[in-house]
């Protein structure tokens, strides 16, 4: 239900805003996004006992300079109690923006290096692949492989060395 509410905000933000308030739109609530990483932050914002007025000046005192419609928007989030909603609201604004500039960013995970050249390189495969401007973020992490990542599209590839490895094993073993 959430992903239903959150589209029919973004829906709203993408007919109230142009194409430059948008982006500034998306980059406070990004800001906001990150308090909810605290869970005091979702705790005062899901208390029935914190105020819906205490809940909005809240939500806009973490936000550096908002113009007045941001604020309208967040006033109309807090009075129909649909704060807790911005995170969703946040990644469908993100995707919708995606959209419309037809660019996309994923990531590369995988526990070995990859250069600036091979991630220049996948990101001109998956940019033709997709008819459209695909960013890589190459990340560190425990993944015995490569697995790339675009969630905006829903793509998902791996190479896994462990599942190669497994694979000619069964091989070897078939064949004698």
């Amino acid at each position: 239900m959430s992903k239903a509410v959150a589209k029919r905000y973004v829906k709203a933000l993408l007919e109230a805003f142009d194409a430059k308030e948008l982006k500034g739109v998306a980059e406070a609530l990004r800001e906001i996004n990150q308090a909810f990483i605290s869970a005091r932050f979702k705790t005062i914002i899901s208390s029935p006992d914190v105020s819906k007025n205490d809940k909005k000046e809240f939500v806009l005192s973490l936000l550096k300079n908002p113009d007045k419609k941001l604020v309208n928007f967040i006033n109309l989030l807090s009075e129909n109690k649909r704060l807790l909603f911005l995170r969703d609201i946040h990644q469908e604004l993100e995707f919708q923006i995606s959209l419309k500039n037809n660019r996309f960013d994923g990531k590369i995970y995988g526990n070995l290096d990859v250069s600036k050249e091979q991630v220049d390189s996948l990101q001109k495969s998956f940019s033709k692949k997709f008819d459209a401007e695909i960013n890589f973020e190459a990340q560190k992490s425990d993944y015995s492989g490569i697995k790339i990542q675009i969630d905006e599209l829903g793509v998902e590839t791996s190479f896994s060395l462990d599942r190669l490895k497994a694979q000619m094993t069964e091989h070897i073993l078939k064949a004698i």
